[in-house]
């Protein structure tokens, strides 16, 4: 009797493993099929905010290297700004003795070109 108990609670177990493993396998997290689809309200408000995405400037440093970046994004559904396209518009060595002229100037550069792309969107 208590043979069968430990196999019942076993086949308990690893079915309630299995639940959860196929509940994370789906998570969009983790690249996979989201658990809940969206509203239509919701699904709308994210067309729209993809309509308006604006192209801005922005930069990092990544091995050593700085580089001036254009992004397109939106306001996501949780409210946050979201990436949705980014280009490398120049990159230069971050210990560069003259980094703070090359830096101003390559801002400049992609500020013009942002307002470049933002006016050709608006075309469309």
């Amino acid at each position: 009797m208590v043979g069968l108990l430990a196999a019942l609670l076993v086949v308990a177990l690893l079915a309630g493993l299995a639940v959860w493993a196929l509940s994370e396998l789906r998570s969009p997290a983790l690249g996979g099929v989201p658990a809940r689809r969206i509203s239509a309200r919701d699904r709308e408000f994210r067309q729209r905010s993809i309509a308006a995405a604006r192209w801005t400037t922005a930069h990092d440093e990544v091995d050593g290297v700085t580089r001036v970046l254009l992004r397109r994004s939106c306001t996501g559904l949780d409210g946050r700004p979201e990436v949705l396209e980014e280009r490398v518009f120049t990159s230069f060595p971050a210990q560069d003795p003259l980094w703070e002229g090359r830096f101003t100037e390559a801002m400049a550069g992609a500020r013009f070109r942002c307002q470049y792309l933002n006016a050709e969107d608006a075309q469309e």
